[in-house]
Order: structure tokens, then C-alpha cells, then sequence
């Protein structure tokens, strides 16, 4: 019995959506409500090409590759750069997670230029090839390269040697 194509999505959506949240988690830096809301357009564009997507051969890296293309285009709109002010919403903790390292983290990881941070996210915690990342972000492999120097650079001047305190913990 073949599923249909919107049972066949369903399931994908289902298995998939944990990790593109917590990827589009790290590419805005914590923001999760704008990570909830690059997810759904993620998933949103791959639902409208589900029916193409028998040419695609690896369809999770295809969304991941959408999701990072949606982030990108996002933080080209004015509108990106508004933050709301007051308190932030209550969080659950995290179990066995150091919160002091991933605010960290985070901040360091928001003081990179977009792209730059998409290039960390995509190389270093999707683990793809420099390759992959090229073709996700539409640069050339030196480009992959120069920015994945030049963002890691960064990330440990802002890191400093907080870094090292961190990960003795």
C-alpha cells in the first residue's frame, strides 16, 4: 500500500523538525521564537515541493540547506535587526546542560555577521563538508573557507579563554 504524499510529508515533518529547530536555534543566536517561525517556513516550502522531491536525494539536507536560505534572506529584511524589549519568557531548564556556557555561546555566536554564523552552524554543527556548505550558502569553497577562519577567529576573541573555564566544568 503507497502512502500519499501528505502521509509521506507528515512523517518526514515528524523527524525532522527537532533538529531544524535546533538548528535555526543556533543560526538566530536563541531567538526561539523567530527559530519556531524559520522551522514552519521550512517546512512550509518543502511541503509545497514534496512532490518533486523523488529527484532530491537527500531530502533532510535539502531542508536543512532551505533553512538556512530562509535564515539568510531573513536577516537581509530591515525588520530583522528589531528586538522586543522587557523581560524574556520563562525558559525550563535544561537537564544536565551548563546555561552559562550556552549564554555564551549564544552571544558569542550573535556577534558574527549572518552569514558567518551559518557558516559555523553548517560546518561545525552539522558537520557538513566544506563542499555541502558552499552549495547550501551559493559561495565558492574558499569562501566556505576564508569565512569559517575568519568567524572562528572571532568566536574565540569573544570567547577568550572563558572557553577553556567552561568545558572543565
Amino acid at each position: 500500500m503507497r502512502k500519499s504524499r501528505a502521509d509521506e510529508f507528515l512523517e518526514f515533518a515528524a523527524a525532522r523538525t527537532g533538529h531544524l529547530f535546533r538548528s535555526a536555534c543556533l543560526l538566530t543566536s536563541g531567538d526561539t521564537h523567530l527559530a519556531e517561525d524559520l522551522t514552519q517556513e521550512t517546512l512550509g516550502r518543502m511541503y509545497a515541493l514534496w512532490g518533486r522531491m523523488t529527484r532530491v536525494g537527500n531530502p533532510a539536507a535539502y531542508a536543512q540547506t532551505v533553512l538556512v536560505r530562509t535564515f539568510l534572506s531573513h536577516q537581509r529584511r530591515r525588520s530583522a535587526t528589531e528586538r522586543p524589549l522587557g523581560e524574556l519568557p520563562d525558559r525550563a531548564p535544561d537537564d544536565g546542560e551548563d546555561p552559562a556556557l550556552r549564554i555564551a555561546l549564544l552571544d558569542a555566536l550573535a556577534g558574527l555577521a549572518p552569514k558567518d554564523r551559518a557558516v559555523v552552524v553548517l560546518r561545525y554543527w552539522e558537520d557538513r563538508s566544506i563542499e555541502e556548505t558552499a552549495d547550501a550558502l551559493h559561495v565558492s569553497s574558499a569562501a566556505v573557507r576564508t569565512r569559517s577562519v575568519r568567524a572562528l577567529a572571532k568566536l574565540r576573541e569573544r570567547l577568550g579563554g572563558s572557553i577553556a573555564e567552561f568545558a572543565t566544568r
